[in-house]
């Protein structure tokens, strides 16, 4: 089953990326960094776990409060805790594109191309949603999609048009 991804307002979105550029307020480039740096600190904890749990060794466990009081604050970096449940939603999104990743570059060294390519879309498209709340572009309590008059944007667009890795 396909998912689609929910669409936006051209002229919303371009209005409420004026108001973010015109207040300097944020660096999608240093944030698509801390991002992707969160996804790893997610990471890091859940190996952090398995191995306390495999090894019975419980210094792991210790270890994880250290990289969780680290990715807490990177978060917040990122996401406002005040509203509705955009923390724990913005902190899904990304563990849950995080693992899509990795099991599509474990499927791809499978030689299962096509599987692998459906995974890093999924992937792709977990992380422009968490780009859609993290913007707020969307009510993220409800992810509903927004009927659209003009051609519409889809999360994916929001990602490849305004948040580029390479311009620093």
């Amino acid at each position: 089953m396909e998912t689609k991804s929910p669409t936006y307002q051209v002229a919303d979105i371009l209005k409420k990326v004026e108001e973010l550029k015109k207040g300097g307020a944020i660096d999608l480039s240093m944030e698509e960094d801390l991002s992707i740096a969160v996804m790893n600190l997610i990471s890091l904890e859940e190996h952090l776990f398995f191995t306390g749990e495999k090894t019975g060794n419980a210094e792991y466990f210790d270890f994880i409060n250290q990289v969780r009081t680290i990715r807490k604050e990177m978060l917040a970096k990122l996401i406002d805790r005040r509203v509705g449940e955009t923390w724990c939603i913005g902190k899904h999104l990304l563990a849950a594109s995080m693992r899509l990743m990795e099991v599509g570059t474990k499927l791809q060294g499978d030689e299962k191309k096509s599987e692998a390519e459906k995974m890093f879309d999924r992937a792709y498209s977990l992380y422009s949603m968490f780009w859609a709340v993290r913007l707020k572009l969307v009510d993220a309590e409800k992810f509903k999609s927004v009927a659209a008059a003009e051609q519409p944007w889809t999360s994916q667009d929001i990602v490849a048009k305004l948040v580029n890795c390479c311009d620093e």
